[in-house]
């Protein structure tokens, strides 16, 4: 378990994912990969840490106390943006889209893809690479920096906070300002400013 609090830094080697909420009652899964910011309302939150552990195990339905899931949502997933330098392999979005669907007739559950396809939650990244300009979300036509969160899942049939159990809907950051589904980029400079406060 990684030790968050309000002295903790990004940098390489610890990933976190955190929880969002948008001004339309959207929920996100975003993915720090090692570089991205965390909100300064979600770092005070105490034992946020565990609190978060808990949160990914019962989306990946591997939590040992919380075992009231949601139903399927029974949606599919777009891909919108994507890591230049995770999928600097794949020769095109097709390729891409047919990697994610495979996943999720092999993994179910464990895959990416059913965070969008059954459990309804937007996915954004982080830029990531091993040095600035590495990175960059492909389709995006503006600059980014490492840290930035890019819009990588849409879900057609989308989640919102009653689809989480009540004593884990306090680790939900909530944003007044930001709308799932039209914002592909949130900036790392502006995550404590966007997202704000914790679900009450």
């Amino acid at each position: 378990m990684l030790a968050l609090n309000e002295d903790w830094r990004s940098g390489f080697g610890f990933i976190v994912t955190w929880f969002a909420m948008d001004r339309n009652g959207k929920i996100a899964v975003m993915v720090n990969n090692c570089y991205g910011d965390l909100p300064k309302a979600l770092l005070a939150v105490d034992g946020v840490g565990e609190l978060l552990d808990e949160i990914s195990e019962f989306f990946w339905e591997e939590s040992e106390e919380f075992f009231n899931y949601p139903d399927d949502k029974g949606g599919w997933f777009k891909v919108d943006l994507f890591s230049a330098w995770r999928y600097r392999k794949y020769p095109s979005m097709v390729k891409i889209v047919e990697e994610f669907e495979q996943g999720w007739h092999k993994m179910g559950n464990y895959s990416e893809a059913n965070l969008a396809i059954n459990k309804g939650l937007f996915v954004y990244h982080a830029v990531e690479g091993d040095n600035p300009g590495v990175d960059y979300p492909v389709g995006y036509s503006g600059v980014t920096e490492m840290g930035d969160y890019f819009r990588h899942l849409v879900p057609t049939v989308m989640a919102g906070v009653a689809d989480f159990p009540e004593a884990l809907r306090r680790g939900i950051v909530v944003s007044d300002s930001a709308d799932f589904g039209s914002d592909r980029i949130f900036r790392n400079s502006d995550v404590s400013r966007v997202f704000t406060r914790m679900y009450r």
